[in-house]
């Protein structure tokens, strides 16, 4: 890899780390505000998260600093990649005042607070004026970032660097046939499998989860597992990644196939060049390749036959009910396909159209088509057209998800990257082998030197062809689903 050279550059990095340090302060806050910390300390936490991000902003924002970017001049990809990434901020924290920054915050520490109480208490009406706050900050950040075309390119390029209202639109037309092969999928399938109703252990789980993530290559000295209402994964630094997983006490394959999905995450971070610590390209580059990473693991690893071969002994270590099921029933517990009316729990087939109808609503309120009141009824009339299932009750639909209430509009069409790349790497990589082979330390080995170790030196369009050997195609994702579940 590359090093830097360029003194200019070599100066930037050296101010760069006081950004990286407070931004490691952040997210600690963050992870704790999601796990430990009491509900009554989030005015107080706010507050902190809201003087330390204006902090980061005071940095960006500083002449010299803006100067030194402006000036550089790159010798090598690193060091273009480290200008791409620092311009990139420069210009988020230019755009947005100060007081907006603060707002912002003080918004969404309040607001994760109220959702997580309206969402147990399956009530939109309390979550209403929080999330009407939070649109019309996400207008509003949309208009001082500025757009060509569309409001929501705005936000969307937030999480996805060059996404847009008309890519996602491109990368969407494949809904109608995902739709088909879903209704067609779920016929091979019943409407519910008996291992969904057996209780566990929660202790023995975790043993299993922390078994099976061990096997797959998670480093335990660098990471830990913990719980929260929705799982996650934060990174603080190269050298300290945390996921979180919820348990449910039956239905086994929820937690584990979330904790799965959570190591593609926290493997990525942990597998980037360490020549890149504490720089501004020492991260994943965008939210759809890191999906991919997750997606990839979690659908094309984790729900495969092989992966119940290899791990069938533990499972029925932790699990003594699975001696009452073979390998193909656990097989088919794991990829069931049916209509479901949570995104987190949908099956790989169906899941880029709950994706779609995120994108759809986001789209509409960013534009003042929709109106927040009005949500409620949107989300459920579309998930009965789309999925085929009606929301019982708020907590069902549109409580949940945590991402508005973290002001997060723009982030979920990158699920729908995710799923598709990670499809795409399967074809183009040649991994059916490897999988079938359950040779997890190979997997790994290629996906870090096609994709973890580059951080963020290249664009996501970039390193996603020159990972795979082209664009973003969503043909071979509809490829793999025939191949999976129709053939």
């Amino acid at each position: 890899m590359d090093q830097i050279i360029t003194p200019e550059i070599k100066e930037l990095v050296r101010r760069y780390k006081e950004i990286w340090s407070l931004n490691y302060a952040l997210s600690l806050l963050g992870w704790d505000m999601e796990t430990y910390m009491p509900p009554n300390s989030s005015k107080e936490r706010g507050e902190v998260r809201g003087n330390l991000r204006t902090q980061v902003q005071s940095i960006y924002t500083h002449p010299e600093f803006i100067s030194l970017v402006e000036n550089a001049k790159p010798q090598n990809d690193v060091e273009r990649g480290i200008i791409r990434v620092l311009k990139r901020q420069i210009k988020y924290y230019t755009k947005l005042p100060r007081e907006f920054i603060e707002e912002e915050e003080r918004t969404t520490t309040k607001a994760f607070q109220v959702w997580r109480e309206a969402k147990e208490k399956s009530d939109f009406q309390m979550f209403q004026p929080m999330l009407e706050d939070i649109v019309d900050l996400e207008r509003r950040k949309a208009d001082y970032l500025g757009y060509e075309d569309h409001p929501y390119d705005a936000l969307l390029d937030i999480y996805e660097e060059g996404l847009t209202v008309k890519r996602c639109d491109e990368m969407f037309s494949v809904a109608p046939q995902i739709s088909d092969l879903f209704k067609r999928a779920k016929e091979r399938y019943p409407d519910r499998h008996p291992l969904e109703d057996e209780p566990y252990d929660m202790v023995f789980l975790k043993r299993l989860i922390e078994s099976v993530l061990t096997v797959l290559g998670f480093d335990f000295s660098r990471g830990r597992i913990d719980v929260s209402p929705h799982p996650f994964t934060i990174e603080m630094g190269l050298y300290d990644i945390r996921i979180t997983v919820r348990y449910e006490g039956k239905d086994f394959r929820r937690a584990l196939m979330a904790a799965v999905h959570e190591f593609g995450h926290a493997t990525y971070e942990m597998n980037i060049s360490e020549d890149l610590w504490a720089t501004p390209v020492q991260r994943g580059v965008s939210m759809g390749v890191h999906e991919s990473q997750s997606r990839f693991w979690e659908n094309v690893v984790g729900r495969s036959r092989y992966f119940v071969e290899r791990f069938h002994d533990q499972m029925i270590m932790a699990l003594p009910f699975l001696r009452d099921y073979d390998l193909d029933d656990i097989y088919r517990y794991l990829t069931l396909v049916r209509p479901e009316l949570i995104r987190v729990e949908a099956d790989e087939v169906q899941y880029v159209l709950h994706i779609y109808l995120r994108y759809k609503l986001e789209k509409d309120l960013i534009e003042g088509n929709l109106k927040v009141s009005e949500l409620p009824q949107v989300w459920n009339d579309f998930m009965d057209r789309l999925i085929g299932v009606r929301p019982s009750k708020d907590s069902l639909g549109v409580l949940q998800d945590i991402h508005w209430a973290h002001a997060s509009i723009g982030y979920f069409p990158t699920y729908a990257i995710g799923s598709m790349f990670a499809a795409q790497l399967y074809e183009k990589l040649n991994m059916r082998n490897l999988i079938e082979n359950k040779d997890y330390s190979r997997i790994m080995t290629i996906l870090k030197e096609r994709i973890h170790k580059w951080g963020s030196v290249y664009p996501p369009d970039e390193l996603m062809k020159r990972a795979s050997g082209e664009y973003l195609n969503p043909n071979y994702f509809l490829s793999y689903l025939r191949d999976k579940y129709l053939s």
